[in-house]
């Protein structure tokens, strides 16, 4: 019988709970009881959620208080020294340790009143937008089961009745993802160190009871070296003589050239990915044994389209040929990135809703797909099907979906469309005597704290019960107090703060035609952290200009410049979730040509500083390199798009965060914005490395301080860091800024460190230029 189970669900709640809970617990509003009833609750009921879908076997050890790869470094004891002091009185990590890990805190996060520690580094989970917290490893790591928390919920889950499939990261993949710190030394030494903890573990759960242990190991969609290649061999032949039944697991991407390797390995299945490389499964089923269970991911994890479920059960029923009972149906990943419950969304469109599903749907396909192979006859399966069916064939013929008029444009697009009409050498010159700023321009990335006032008058101006004047004039209010700050603490190059939005991608989609925004679409981006994705569902246009008002009116209130704040191309493309039935390239020059429109108007309007953020375009590359060259010349144009039709006067900035920029930075500068700010402070200038070694060749604003933590740094730490900055990259070409914006923050601690950051910016000017 084939049996149908998930890699991992949300874990953030349907209503954000979790965020909810977390928050109110670092503001000391509820003890960690209440916190940790608040956990148990919403585990029970996702468990319930899934049960009730028709899943089968249950993941336990998708929950996360902050992220999964910290309550790894928790499990083995890999914490940080600087963090011993917020350990429990037993040596080991507490729920406390995990936040100051985190969040770098001090008395809230169990370390004694102002002490400051800086967290851990926060990076993008592949090519997702989900963040892990990056392990910290040092020459003579120990490992040593120290964190309680999978067995507890193992524990939990029987108890309610469940039949669990605890989920592990994977040695390999736990260790590439780490960072070595201190003297060199190869990360592989230390698997040998590492594994007798995973027998430790797959023994314990064993003991409860537990038959199938999930073991992911995504890093096999990785061009690995050979000496990795090996370690696998290595650690699952040493972990073969544990117990349980192990599922190992793989995902966004083929397993290519160690599909061999991740067949022959002693497990008892593997699981692929079908959604983001259906091409692999003829040799998937050519090379694994069938005496082994193939778990197929055939509904997508990563976005909220319904599945075509007759075409995912031709995929099944080429491998039930071979498999038979040993075939099991399940999600292409995790629905970590999945929102809970389509069926909440009671203000979509009908048709639209049609269309969708979220994590609880994508449970029901799931359950369905394992039936259809089961009981083919049955007529849920047949009233599923045809319901399918029915989907498919609205969203393909639907007239929403298709606009001509966008399509005449893209294609009348020419190459001189993207080029700035002198090179950056001409424009520096132009802008320098324009703008006439000093050495070590100050500025932020864009936005300042979202107040419960602002939340609240956007609240009220949605719901009809403020005027669109009214709203208006609120949002001005914020606007003139953010820039009244700035000019007090002395910033040289001014935002207006983004008080009108709600989401750096949402606020633009909700004024782009072929969006669609929901009203419980939230994932985890990182900790409490949550977004909730526009959806692309057809061609997009722009129809009116989206922030000229804001951006001129906070010009008039000041004497300084007023940056225009924009989010690019390929930002508004990977944090969306975008349509299944166009090219991404396609979706991003439509998505460009609106952003150029905005650019345009900006200018004709005296904005002569304008900034286009490309958060993530690092994200966006394969996780093969040899599918690289393909996504940045498509990036790199959709940028350049939206960015060349302004005069060399006009400055272009550009913010990515949380990349590493060494394998792509020929591709960063063929963008050739005028400035880019870049996330520095958490890797402690480690990323500026690749700036200095290929000579980029624009002005760098690299963040001297991380806007994730709420600790305010001192200045003589920003003055460091610019130091290190100033050693690798000329001065004239150093811009100073956080490495992030500031929504998230509260204004004492944003004023504090921006005071911080100024001072630090003038000592630079008399050290350094």
């Amino acid at each position: 019988m084939a049996l149908a189970h998930t890699l991992g669900f949300p874990r953030i709640g349907a209503d954000r709970e979790l965020k909810k809970a977390l928050e109110a617990y670092w503001k000391g509003d509820i003890d960690q009881a209440a916190l940790r009833q608040t956990g148990r609750e919403l585990r029970a009921c996702h468990w319930q959620l899934q049960a009730q879908a028709g899943i089968e076997l249950l993941p336990v050890g998708d929950f996360a208080w902050y992220d999964q790869m910290l309550a790894h470094s928790a499990a083995f004891g890999v914490v940080p020294s600087r963090f011993a002091g917020a350990l429990g009185a037993d040596g080991r990590p507490t729920l406390d340790t995990l936040f100051a890990m985190a969040r770098g805190a001090g008395a809230c996060c169990g370390g004694a009143a102002g002490e400051t520690r800086h967290a851990l580094e926060l990076t993008k989970w592949f090519d997702t937008n989900y963040h892990y917290l990056v392990p910290e490893f040092s020459a003579d790591q120990r490992f040593v089961l120290s964190w309680e928390q999978l067995f507890e919920e193992v524990d939990e889950a029987i108890a309610l009745g469940h039949k669990v499939k605890p989920v592990l990261i994977g040695p390999l993949t736990y260790l590439w993802l780490g960072k070595a710190k201190g003297a060199a030394f190869d990360k592989l030494d230390l698997l040998e160190r590492l594994l007798p903890v995973y027998g430790e573990i797959l023994s314990r759960l064993a003991r409860q009871g537990v038959e199938w242990v999930q073991i992911d190991e995504p890093i096999l969609g990785l061009d690995l070296p050979q000496d990795w290649k090996n370690a696998f061999e290595r650690a699952y032949h040493i972990l073969q003589y544990s117990p349980l039944k192990k599922l190992l697991a793989t995902y966004f991407a083929s397993l290519d050239d160690n599909l061999g390797l991740a067949a022959g390995l002693p497990v008892d299945g593997l699981h692929v990915d079908l959604v983001r490389a259906p091409e692999q499964l003829p040799a998937v089923l050519d090379r694994l044994p069938s005496y082994k269970v193939l778990s197929l991911g055939v509904v997508n994890g990563r976005n909220v389209w319904r599945c075509d479920l007759e075409a995912a059960l031709e995929q099944l029923q080429q491998a039930r040929a071979r498999f038979g009972a040993n075939l099991w149906v399940a999600s292409s990943c995790s629905l970590l990135h999945s929102p809970v419950d389509v069926r909440r969304e009671d203000r979509l469109d009908a048709e639209l809703k049609s269309w969708l599903a979220f994590a609880v749907q994508k449970c029901e396909e799931i359950a369905v797909l394992a039936q259809a192979l089961n009981t083919p006859d049955a007529p849920q399966v047949r009233q599923a099907l045809a319901q399918s069916q029915a989907v498919q064939a609205s969203r393909e013929r639907s007239p929403r979906i298709h606009k001509p008029a966008v399509q005449a444009r893209l294609a009348a697009v020419l190459p001189a469309d993207c080029q700035r009409s002198s090179t950056f050498a001409t424009r520096s010159e132009v802008q320098r005597a324009q703008l006439r700023l000093p050495a070590f321009p100050t500025t932020t990335i864009g936005s300042f704290p979202q107040t419960a006032s602002i939340r609240l008058a956007r609240q009220a101006y949605k719901a009809g019960k403020l005027s669109a004047n009214d709203y208006t004039d609120a949002m001005h209010v914020e606007i003139r107090h953010a820039i009244q700050v700035q000019e007090r603490l002395g910033l040289d190059v001014l935002v207006h703060g983004e008080a009108e939005r709600n989401d750096m991608v949402e606020y633009f989609a909700e004024q782009l035609d072929g969006y669609l925004i929901t009203r419980f679409g939230w994932v985890q981006s990182y900790g409490s952290r949550c977004v909730k994705p526009a959806v692309i569902y057809g061609d997009i246009s722009r129809e009116r200009a989206m922030t000229v008002d804001w951006i001129t009116y906070a010009q008039r209130q000041t004497g300084k410049w007023v940056k225009g704040m924009l989010t690019g191309p390929v930002t508004l493309l990977m944090w969306s979730f975008a349509r299944e039935d166009l090219p991404r390239e396609v979706q991003a020059r439509q998505l460009a040509l609106a952003v150029r429109d905005e650019v345009q108007d900006l200018e004709r309007a005296g904005i002569r500083i304008i900034q286009i953020d490309e958060a993530a375009f690092r994200e966006g590359l394969p996780l093969r390199r040899a599918q690289w060259p393909a996504y940045l010349e498509w990036a790199v144009q959709a940028f350049r798009l939206c960015a060349s039709g302004v005069a060399d006067a006009t400055q272009i900035h550009t913010h990515m965060c949380y990349s590493e920029f060494n394998d792509v930075i020929e591709a960063i500068a063929a963008m050739d914005a005028d400035v880019i700010t870049i996330e520095t402070s958490r890797s402690d200038m480690e990323l500026l490395q690749a700036f200095e070694a290929f000579e980029y060749p624009n002005d760098i604003g690299p963040g001297v301080y991380d806007i994730h933590s709420p600790r305010v740094p001192d200045t003589e730490q920003m003055l460091r860091l610019l130091t290190l900055a100033a050693a690798r990259i000329p001065v004239e070409r150093l811009w100073v800024n956080p490495d992030c914006g500031l929504k998230t923050r509260a204004w004492p601690e944003t004023e504090a460190a921006l005071v911080n950051m100024v001072a630090a910016a003038r000592q630079a000017r008399q050290r350094l230029a």
